[in-house]
């Protein structure tokens, strides 16, 4: 491998493309949902409502490094969470990393314009990605630095609304009160995920001045966190029918039941509640792991329900 490819791999490390397609499958129950609520299937809306979300998620991961920069110093890269390293290792790309993620951010809302217009889509649907942008961009950055701020979890755990969002409003053209019902367990779960990621850094977080919930309350707290955040997704499904929103053929039992697995592995966790950062680490990425399991079957079964004939 030439010195240029094996820098052209590295700066695509730095973005981690890797963990925002695994976001994909939060898109796609967000679109599912809106198909079981009687939403139309646009192979075309749904590609490119795909492209614009995972461009600008794409770019989190540039311009967090960029602005993290200094606090990962003091981190060490694991499979889940801390920065690439590559800036630490290649630190005159910094200029290069913001300018990436411009580009993909650009390139977004570029195409929730062209989404729009295509598709005679309300101007909320690019309101929509800018907002969801700027939430993204002061996660790190200044003046607002929400994870500076003891408040890094509130940007983090709202990718489990924005991705399934774009999803629904991509296909739905707009988001309504049966969408916000049904995202509040991917919320949940999404919590489940932010605590899971921010528990192995805990120490370079708080060298680097970071201010998580787990620098401020331990990872103790964290794994009660996790624990409470999956049964509150277990929680959410079963009472979600209890609204009458949603078809009949949708069985939020089934879905309680997927739910089971994440809660399983926070179960263990809060019992084992780890200290050292390695063995808190692997139970860490048992839980990401459950997590991806967990949106993967969801998706599965809204496929089964959709090659149903007939949706009462």
């Amino acid at each position: 491998m030439n010195h240029r490819t094996s820098n052209l791999i590295k700066f695509i490390k730095l973005g981690k493309p890797h963990l925002t397609l695994g976001l994909f499958f939060y898109f796609s129950i967000g679109a599912l949902i809106a198909i079981l609520l009687h939403a139309q299937f646009d192979m075309g809306k749904f590609l490119l409502g795909w492209v614009i979300i995972f461009l600008s998620g794409w770019a989190v991961h540039y311009h967090n490094d960029y602005f993290d920069f200094e606090t990962d110093h003091h981190t060490q890269p694991t499979p889940i969470s801390g920065g690439s390293g590559v800036l630490i290792e290649h630190p005159e790309w910094r200029g290069l990393s913001i300018s990436m993620a411009f580009i993909l951010m650009g390139l977004a809302i570029v195409l929730s314009v062209a989404f729009t217009v295509i598709y005679s889509y309300p101007l909320n649907f690019i309101l929509f990605v800018i907002m969801g942008n700027i939430l993204a961009w002061f996660y790190a950055a200044p003046p607002v630095k929400l994870s500076y701020r003891g408040l890094g979890e509130f940007g983090n755990t709202a990718i489990g609304f924005l991705f399934p969002a774009m999803g629904y409003f991509s296909l739905m053209g707009t988001l309504n009160l049966p969408f916000f019902i049904f995202v509040i367990p991917i919320l949940f779960l999404q919590m489940l995920f932010t605590g899971s990621v921010e528990i192995p850094d805990m120490e370079g977080d708080k060298k680097g001045g970071k201010k998580t919930w787990i620098v401020s309350w331990g990872r103790g707290f964290g794994f009660k966190l996790i624990a409470i955040s999956g049964l509150l997704v277990t929680l959410s499904f079963l009472i979600i029918p209890l609204t009458n929103l949603f078809p009949s053929i949708i069985n939020f039992q089934i879905l309680a039941a997927i739910s089971l697995i994440p809660l399983s592995l926070g179960i263990i966790g809060l019992i084992k509640s780890p200290l050292d950062k390695a063995s808190a680490t692997k139970l860490c990425i048992y839980n990401l792991i459950s997590i991806m399991v967990a949106a993967i079957m969801i998706n599965f079964y809204f496929i089964y329900l959709l090659s149903i004939p007939v949706i009462s």
